[in-house]
């Protein structure tokens, strides 16, 4: 199940960011003097900033000793069992410690459903965003998950006024962020695995992943039956 958003031209992120551009480096035109009659190539230009679509924060990004998207272990990233925390209908923004007192997380992926993803590409979405607070990282880094995943603008509260202590706590601890997540409302709060993989870039923080997560036999049957799993 596709956990991505997709990147296309033009597309705004994270308010205030730059939007990706495009542009053709060998048109399919172009190529068809290059190669036999009939076989024509498209090699396309992608700029973009990191932190576009869904994508993934290495320690690297707030730390300037971090390890780097290269420096990954691949096994923090595939296949992780993924405990996910349907808060759509909170009260409140921040997510706090309480929310997760009832699970094992060590080695988890943490994933942070909000439903704020509905908001995705408006301006809305960079406004009065749920967010994890310093005490919910804290417990997260306790108990020893090894990503968080939000379907939310920023992971912490993008109008603290620069303070960011769930990126501090959790990137210092070698914890993986996942920011920019959605359809997480189709995942049962357990028994999903979740994968999230960048390019292995060296000297690079943050750059888009590919997340998605299969899902446990008995919720795909469940789902096909038109009954949702509860937990």
């Amino acid at each position: 199940m596709d956990l991505s958003h997709t990147i296309a031209e033009g597309l705004v992120t994270y308010p205030g960011l730059p939007a990706p551009t495009i542009s053709s480096f060998l048109s399919r035109q172009d190529s068809a003097s290059r190669y036999a009659p009939g076989t024509e190539f498209t090699m396309d230009i992608i700029t973009m900033i990191g932190n576009t679509g869904t994508y993934i924060d290495s320690p690297f990004h707030r730390y300037a000793g971090g390890t780097d998207l290269a420096g990954l272990d691949i096994e923090t990233l595939v296949d992780l069992r993924a405990e996910v925390f349907h808060l759509s209908a909170a009260a409140e923004r921040g997510i706090g410690a309480e929310v997760f007192r009832d699970r094992d997380l060590a080695g988890a992926a943490v994933l942070l459903h909000t439903g704020w993803d509905r908001h995705f590409g408006e301006e809305e979405y960079g406004h009065a965003a749920p967010y994890l607070t310093e005490e919910g990282a804290r417990f997260l880094v306790d108990a020893g998950a090894a990503l968080v995943g939000i379907d939310s603008v920023n992971i912490d509260d993008a109008s603290s006024g620069g303070e960011r202590p769930a990126h501090t706590l959790l990137l210092a601890a070698g914890i993986h962020i996942v920011e920019h997540l959605t359809g997480l409302d189709r995942l049962p709060a357990r028994g999903a695995r979740f994968t999230a993989v960048p390019p292995k870039i060296e000297g690079f923080g943050t750059f888009p992943v590919r997340a998605f997560a299969v899902l446990p036999e008995a919720a795909d049957e469940s789902r096909v039956q038109g009954v949702s799993p509860q937990g």
